[in-house]
């Protein structure tokens, strides 16, 4: 990417993706960063080291540890958090959903949106209507959830994918500055002053 870019991979069932969505607007404005958002799936690059569902489901220690490490840094940020019901939700008609609605202004906002229902206000994201209620809220159509379902945009996500994985892209969220990997909500703000160097 050129310099003064950053571009930011989340999955929308990432917990501290979530984390990253809600602050990395501000701070990347702050510093004159463009940042790209790259929706992608955690399932097919968990599948390929054997994993059927997310660590903190596999490892109970991590995911205990996780589940009030998130409590912390939500009420640390100021952001309403609250474990979603089933986690990690299906999240593959979001992501085909935001790459259509990254194409347009407002993109973000859907995103960022989307994070919020799920891990704030407790909705489902794998329901169609509560992705068309959140387009219109961010000022796009509505109708990009059935869009979502073209070839087109199916072959996209899984193009997404497969970039990730050359990327050398194992978690999310994660970060590329050029030929540079950072990866974790922790390593936001090292990422972000890494462009330009």
């Amino acid at each position: 990417m050129p310099a003064g870019r950053l571009a930011f991979w989340f999955e929308f069932a990432s917990t501290y993706s979530y984390l990253t969505a809600m602050r990395i607007g501000a701070l990347a404005e702050r510093r004159g960063v463009e940042v790209e958002w790259r929706p992608f799936l955690l399932g097919p690059i968990f599948a390929d080291q054997g994993w059927h569902t997310s660590p903190f489901n596999l490892y109970p220690a991590k995911g205990r540890y996780m589940w009030r490490d998130m409590s912390r840094r939500a009420a640390a940020l100021g952001i309403g958090f609250r474990r979603p019901e089933p986690f990690p939700q299906n999240s593959v008609l979001a992501a085909r959903v935001a790459l259509l609605a990254l194409a347009a202004p407002g993109g973000a906002d859907f995103c960022r949106a989307v994070f919020q229902a799920q891990f704030a206000d407790g909705s489902n994201i794998a329901d169609p209507a509560v992705l068309r209620r959140l387009l219109t809220d961010a000022g796009l159509v509505a109708d990009l959830v059935d869009r979502a379902g073209d070839a087109a945009c199916k072959q996209a996500l899984r193009d997404a994918v497969d970039e990730a994985k050359a990327l050398g892209i194992f978690g999310a969220p994660s970060f590329v500055v050029g030929q540079e990997l950072f990866w974790g909500d922790d390593r936001l703000e090292e990422a972000l002053s890494f462009v330009g160097t």
